[in-house]
């Protein structure tokens, strides 16, 4: 059981989640976001349940040291990062800045803590590029098509360099593409929760390039699961956390406009840069040392998402 867990980026989107199943848990939280993107609202069922602290602070600043040290987390949830593909073409140095400087801070922090363990939010499709092998396992060389990539894929080894120098666990775990309640529909990021905004509201999507993009989407839910067990079990591995089910975006537009109840025709536009064509993970290797698996389908996890934006549009 988890007593002490701090969760970098808990105010977003797969943080928040987290930080509700840790005190649901009945571990004691201290999260720390800067607020650019997440959303203090996204906490208030945790915080009302207790046992979550919230400091407003970037991964950078050199405050964060002395935070951890105060705290002293049994397990860092080191969310926290700049998830945008387009921004990280536009301004690498800013991505690098955040996804890797700000991960040594994270890393240090836990480390002179006493941290027994990380776990760090990866990125499964962003890291591996664009590969030929599918469902992609953890083997798979990794060359990223894009510095958001290339950044995350430079933590892992930041991560190993901490075990073996200071004897801090870490499991990395590359994400699929998550969906669920509560994600931004105004982000770069997060095409269901986009889609399904846009067709609740009578907005027209838009489709980046021909839509025949597949993608692998696995639901918030079980990536806190995921999360848990990672801090449970530990040893310094990356493991893949996907469904290893592909769904091409028209796909995932049919069975959104579908569930909305609407009959709106997309708009297409250029692909963005820096986008592969195709990411399925194979997820395997989490079964086999967490215990951990998809448990919700794509169609429940729609459907759950859908009825939640109904509910939280106005």
């Amino acid at each position: 059981m988890i007593g002490r867990a701090v969760v970098t980026g808990g105010a977003g989107f797969i943080g928040s989640h987290l930080v509700t199943r840790l005190v649901d848990d009945g571990a004691e939280v201290l999260v720390i976001d800067n607020l650019t993107s997440g959303r203090l609202e996204r906490l208030a069922e945790a915080r009302a349940v207790g046992g979550v602290h919230f400091h407003q602070m970037d991964i950078r600043a050199d405050e964060l040291l002395e935070t951890f040290a105060k705290f002293q987390p049994d397990v860092v949830f080191h969310h926290a990062a700049q998830i945008d593909v387009r921004r990280s073409v536009a301004d690498p140095v800013f991505d690098a800045s955040v996804n890797v400087v700000g991960t040594v801070n994270v890393l240090q922090a836990a480390a002179q803590a006493g941290s027994e363990r990380v776990v760090f939010a990866s990125s499964g499709g962003a890291t591996f590029g664009d590969v030929d092998i599918f469902p992609t396992p953890e083997t798979t060389p990794r060359r990223p098509e894009s510095p958001y990539g290339v950044s995350k894929k430079i933590a892992d080894d930041y991560l190993r360099y901490f075990k073996d120098a200071f004897n801090l666990d870490f499991v990395s775990l590359g994400y699929s593409n998550v969906y669920g309640p509560q994600q931004d529909p105004h982000g770069e990021a997060g095409v269901v929760a986009i889609f399904t905004m846009k067709l609740l509201t009578g907005a027209t999507p838009t489709i980046f390039g021909d839509g025949g993009q597949r993608r692998d989407y696995v639901y918030v839910e079980d990536v806190s699961d995921a999360c848990i067990r990672a801090a449970e079990v530990g040893g310094g591995v990356y493991l893949n956390i996907g469904t290893g089910r592909e769904t091409s975006v028209l796909e995932l537009y049919e069975m959104l406009r579908s569930e909305v109840g609407v009959d709106l025709e997309p708009e297409f536009a250029a692909a963005k840069a820096g986008d592969i064509p195709r990411s399925v993970l194979d997820a395997a290797a989490a079964k086999d040392h967490l215990g951990w698996e998809a448990w919700t389908s794509l169609e429940d996890g729609i459907a759950e998402t859908v009825a939640w934006f109904r509910a939280h549009q106005g």
